[in-house]
């Protein structure tokens, strides 16, 4: 019997393993996927937002603000990667200025720190390569930029460190409620647990419905992103949004914690699993960047990719306890700033199961330290490469950290091993390419996707026909006989 079953391992599940693995609790997570962070916390814009979005009294205004001063500080115990790099909101006429001005009073009435109205000129001291047609901007000082899959797996990893159970592949099927407890049917078997926690993004409804119908509606909502080399990553120094409109925060110009520029998305209303990009959709994000930052080089593209968010019909996050079963609760509609909000929000249910009876008993040995050495030193700031000391340390300790394996991004054999061995160890192409950041380059895997394919089947015992590049139906191998029967 578990004290609190998670279903979700993305940054919404991975926070609330996080903050309650620091109490004296039995608790499990599971996951559908082979990996954590798999949905939309891998594939968005990056960002921690300021807060000068959501509207004042909100949930979603309350858990942005506590979510980016817990983000800086969840960063530097966890060692992932996060620059506050600032942002700016532009404006091209009269009509965007009094829309800034609004954005300007709703950030100070949630507390944004820092917030300034930005005139033409100092507007374009800051960031030269912004349009000439912007006349003025809002400057928030306290956004960041961050490793979303990192930021997730080291809360992730550290839950399971201290004492979290971590099940991938483990798809919820039924949800029950006997005596005094829930019943959980997944694909990995029957879990029992006094409290549940759904945490599960774009299918927040359909797992709400195992119990009860749900009080909102969930949108999927694709958007799709470039991301360009990193001879473009410096083309702009803060995050850049034009004034947002009903679809969303609308396209971005950002660099990235990798010295990359990222510009994206739009909004395309879908199903749950479309990930698809489209050269109609790519042109109009392309055509909207180009308004901001109008010398963006998008020759200098290296990816597009596309990721689905949970849109909904609600102006706000739903967090609430199930009206039919209290001890279920249901995080849902986390939409942008999602990703900035899921720890204050991880915090606000811990409040909730606090006043619902559970007994919080802090644990004496709670680990909130963790570090991963990186031996490339390609992030503009530096964060987390190691010195030519240290480095040198680690290889003659372990020569594998000599052997650079991802030209690209300078990443070593070394690197690749403690993945595999880490608490939650990737089993997939894609997964060590979150944590190391092997195939993010230039070359986008083309040169060491079969080496890295090589140590996953040397280190983790796996047939190298089995490894998938992510998903199961994504063998990157299949075996041929002869007579051309597989």
């Amino acid at each position: 019997m578990y004290d609190i079953l998670i279903i979700g391992c993305g940054v919404s599940g991975a926070s609330c393993a996080y903050m309650l693995s620091k109490y004296d609790l039995k608790i499990a997570v599971v996951d559908k996927s082979n990996d954590v962070a798999n949905g939309t916390t891998k594939a968005n814009s990056a960002i921690i937002h300021a807060g000068y979005d959501p509207a004042p009294g909100t949930l979603m205004a309350r858990t942005n603000v506590r979510g980016t001063e817990l983000a800086k500080e969840i960063a530097k115990n966890l060692d992932v990667p996060c620059i506050n790099c600032g942002s700016l909101v532009l404006a091209f006429d009269e009509a965007d200025l009094e829309h800034v001005k609004k954005l300007y009073d709703r950030g100070c009435a949630n507390g944004v720190p820092g917030l300034e109205i930005l005139d033409a000129q100092q507007l374009h001291e800051m960031e030269p390569e912004i349009s000439g047609e912007a006349v003025g901007a809002l400057y928030a000082p306290s956004s960041c930029i961050i490793n979303p899959w990192e930021y997730c797996l080291a809360m992730a990893e550290t839950a399971v460190v201290n004492g979290t159970e971590l099940f991938l592949n483990t798809e919820v099927t039924a949800i029950d409620y006997e005596a005094d407890h829930f019943v959980v049917e997944t694909t990995g078997g029957t879990f029992e647990a006094k409290y549940v926690i759904s945490a599960t993004g774009v299918y927040s409804d359909a797992v709400r419905r195992f119990i009860e119908e749900p009080t909102y509606q969930i949108v999927p909502t694709r958007g799709q992103y470039f991301l360009l080399d990193k001879d473009e990553g410096q083309r702009v120094k803060h995050t850049v949004f034009q004034c947002p409109n009903e679809k969303g925060k609308g396209v971005l110009v950002s660099p990235t914690v990798d010295g990359n520029l990222i510009v994206g998305p739009d909004a395309n209303v879908g199903d749950c699993e479309d990930t698809s990009t489209d050269k109609l959709g790519l042109d109009a994000i392309k055509a909207a960047a180009q308004k901001s930052v109008p010398n963006i080089n998008f020759r200098m593209n290296i990816k597009n990719f596309a990721g689905v968010r949970a849109n909904s019909d609600q102006d706000d996050f739903v967090v609430e306890r199930s009206a039919r079963y209290p001890g279920f609760i249901d995080i849902a509609c986390v939409k942008s700033p999602g990703l900035t909000a899921a720890p204050a929000i991880a915090e606000y249910v811990v409040a909730m199961l606090a006043e619902d009876g559970l007994e919080l008993k802090e644990k004496e040995t709670f680990v909130n330290t963790r570090k991963r050495p990186r031996i490339g030193g390609h992030r503009p700031d530096g964060s987390g490469t190691v010195s030519a000391e240290e480095r040198n340390r680690l290889i003659e300790e372990n020569p594998l950290y000599g052997r650079i394996v991802c030209r690209c991004e300078t990443i070593s054999e070394g690197e690749i091993v403690a993945a595999l061995h880490a608490p939650i160890p990737p089993t997939t192409l894609n997964g060590v390419k979150r944590r190391v950041g092997s195939g993010m380059g230039r070359c986008q895997g083309g040169f060491c996707t079969p080496k890295i394919h090589e140590i996953i089947s040397r280190e983790l015992g796996m047939d190298m026909l089995d490894i998938c590049l992510e998903e199961p139906g994504s063998e990157i191998l299949k075996y041929q006989s002869k007579n051309n029967e597989e």
